[in-house]
């Protein structure tokens, strides 16, 4: 087995607000390895992108409060200072952000861009940098590279913007990929280009990646671990085969079953999940999710389940019996999935 990339121990990221303390992130456990790729899903204020966001130290303790470790390589990047923690970003871990044209400055060309990240973190002169910009942006399959490197953001369509935030966060060759909703506002062809480029970037870096997302449809062939958030915390976590093909948290199941079919002519209803995702100053006490779970009981409402493996290393936090999650999976679950 080899080493770990990325430890992330017990990390709880809380925001003061006026109206209370926002538990953004409220006890996330994960080991990350080189090659490996996660997708991490749930709902819009589960905890996705302010988990990685802290990881990447774009979440401080000036604005939050912090607990737990964030072991790159050994080294716990929350007790860093600012200068060395800016070269461990730049250098070792790349994120592609949501919305590319936000990410880019509208005013600089986007060759320009690119070559400003790679003089931060290198000795070179401004015509190499060019020049290892430009090999980039073809290598992430934009045409014409020295004519688009001259080019403004706006001047690209979204997925170019998209493949162009991939460059820039590859260029220093990092350890670790972060795409933080890679796909969104993209067209379902677009969608596919970018997630299949980013598995080849991954096999030719042997970078590890992590993939945020709403979506369970979008890591279901591109994940080889994926693991499911819930208001700040984690409620499942296994392989690709065991969250599509035997999902023992309630919550996951919803999500399988709103993920649209297009290989039957017909079929039911796409079956959301019924209420809204709790507040995270107001979490439900218990199970954060049980005020929504149609197999929720009393103790539910008082008690939190843990992370707990069930199978390999399998986990869910559901009170439910094993037997009983295999049976629900089966029987109503995969029927209408």
């Amino acid at each position: 087995m080899p080493e770990p990339l990325l430890e992330i121990k017990n990390l709880k990221v809380h925001f003061p607000t006026d109206d209370g303390l926002v538990k953004a992130v409220d006890g996330v456990n994960l080991t990350l390895y080189p090659g490996q790729t996660l997708g991490v899903v749930g709902e819009s204020g589960s905890g996705k992108s302010v988990t990685w966001l802290t990881v990447m130290g774009l979440v401080t303790k000036k604005e939050a409060i912090i607990e737990g470790e964030i072991l790159f390589r050994g080294q716990d990047l929350l007790k860093l200072p600012v200068d060395e923690l800016r070269n461990i970003r730049g250098s070792k871990m790349g994120m592609v952000f949501q919305d590319p044209m936000s990410s880019l400055h509208p005013f600089f060309k986007v060759g320009d861009q690119i070559v400003e990240a790679i003089r931060a973190h290198q000795r070179m002169s401004k015509r190499e940098a060019m020049d290892l910009a430009i090999d980039m942006l073809r290598r992430v399959g934009i045409p014409r590279p020295e004519e688009r490197a001259r080019q403004y953001p706006h001047e690209f369509s979204g997925g170019m913007r998209q493949r162009a935030m991939i460059a820039m966060a590859l260029v220093l060759n990092p350890d670790v990929l972060i795409a933080d909703e890679p796909t969104t506002a993209l067209d379902v062809t677009v969608q596919a280009q970018i997630l299949d480029l980013i598995d080849r970037l991954e096999q030719e870096f042997n970078a590890a990646v992590v993939i945020i997302t709403h979506d369970l449809g979008v890591v279901a062939e591109h994940a080889d671990d994926i693991l499911v958030m819930y208001a700040g915390k984690p409620v499942e976590f296994g392989e690709r085969r065991d969250i599509y093909y035997g999902a023992h948290h309630p919550y996951t199941w919803g999500l399988l079953q709103s993920i649209a079919r297009l290989d039957e002519a017909e079929r039911e209803r796409l079956r959301p999940i019924r209420g809204l995702p709790p507040s995270l100053i107001f979490v439900p006490p218990g199970c954060a999710f049980h005020p929504r779970c149609p197999y929720a009981f009393d103790r539910c409402s008082k008690e939190s389940p843990e992370l707990i493996p069930e199978n390999g290393h399998h986990a869910s936090a559901c009170f439910l019996p094993l037997a009983d999650k295999e049976r629900i999976f089966k029987e109503e679950v995969l029927q209408r999935s």
